[in-house]
């Protein structure tokens, strides 16, 4: 049973997928009450990720239609549902993209929650933050301070949670060598992480203004993404959704070096060549969401080494206009939707 609490979410809803010149986002109002477990939030801020633009443009398939998309969101509790009572009402919140898991397989038993096969997801599976209201299950939900600005801790709740796991699956050993390739809103905070570990990075992405700021947040190198790094990488991550970039990458690993690819969609790779992209122990990792472990140590880790945001502001209203700037590359560090 839900709180029936009479209000309204105004927002976007993916109604027709399709390239974003054709104005997949359609204005949506419907019905918001928290059910069993879940809170009512009212959203101050939502980061703009790019698998909000693949559901837009269908290279994910919508689980149902007309999803409100946005899963970087930050908000206030409004309500609670029956048998919610983790955070208050006023307290500040944030949903990331995993929504819920069973939690009984053995993929959830073994700390693998990320893996489990009745996951679910925030703006695919169930509406999310492109809209100024939007329900959370508290579980999943993680604690914020108060006196951040919204805009800047939205990015952290995706952008930042993914990269740190897709740095902790690259292997990169203490004071080792990263290359990232595509330089957007989670490798610029992944790669503040990374230098605060004390490791050398290098940056390689077809944007000129996006080298510039990688080398403004510490980058020792900032090159075009199919250009060689100047040094043998002991880890990459691949975060642009390029599959052909993946043979590029493999081989400017040193020995035993390990790309892993950040994305939850890549176009197809290409052939590869053992001996040239793979003999000599490197190694190819996948990265699928994350668990809630990573999402509080990330947070912690980005308080703790004063993690920076980039962002790009844009009204709620402008949602399709964020998604067009990011599709093209127009954005600097994360875009952000603040409501209306």
């Amino acid at each position: 049973m839900s709180v029936d609490t009479g209000l309204v979410a105004h927002g976007w809803a993916v109604h027709r997928p399709g390239p974003i010149g054709d104005h997949p986002l359609e204005r949506t109002e419907r019905p918001v009450s928290p059910g069993p477990g879940e809170i009512l939030v009212r959203v101050e801020a939502c980061g703009v990720c790019r698998t909000d633009l693949h559901l837009a443009e269908g290279d994910l398939a919508p689980k149902r239609p007309d999803t409100v998309p946005g899963h970087e969101i930050v908000g206030r509790v409004l309500a609670a549902g029956p048998g919610a009572t983790r955070f208050p009402p006023g307290r500040r919140v944030g949903g990331a993209w995993l929504r819920s898991t069973c939690g009984v397989c053995r993929y959830c038993r073994a700390g693998q929650e990320n893996l489990c096969p009745h996951s679910r997801y925030t703006g695919w599976d169930a509406d999310g933050g492109y809209a100024d209201l939007t329900v959370l299950p508290e579980r999943f939900a993680y604690p914020l301070p108060d006196d951040a600005d919204p805009a800047h801790l939205a990015p952290l709740l995706c952008a930042g949670i993914i990269g740190y796991r897709a740095l902790r699956r690259s292997a990169l050993p203490s004071g080792g060598r990263l290359g990232l390739y595509g330089f957007g809103a989670s490798a610029h905070l992944t790669l503040q992480v990374a230098v605060a570990e004390g490791a050398t990075v290098h940056v390689l992405t077809r944007s000129e203004r996006a080298r510039e700021l990688a080398l403004r947040l510490g980058a020792s190198s900032a090159g075009g993404s199919r250009d060689a790094p100047p040094e043998p990488l002991d880890s990459a991550i691949l975060f642009a959704p390029v599959g052909d970039l993946v043979p590029t990458v493999l081989e400017a690993l040193d020995r035993g070096g390990t790309l892993a690819v950040a994305g939850i969609h890549l176009t197809d790779i290409p052939q590869l060549n053992y001996a040239r992209h793979l003999f000599q122990e490197r190694g190819l990792r996948s990265v699928t969401s994350n668990t809630r472990e990573d999402g509080t140590s990330f947070l912690e880790h980005a308080e703790r080494h004063g993690v920076r945001t980039t962002v790009t502001r844009y009204a709620l209203a402008d949602a399709g206009r964020a998604l067009a700037d990011l599709a093209a590359d127009r954005v600097d560090g994360a875009a952000v939707l603040l409501p209306d």
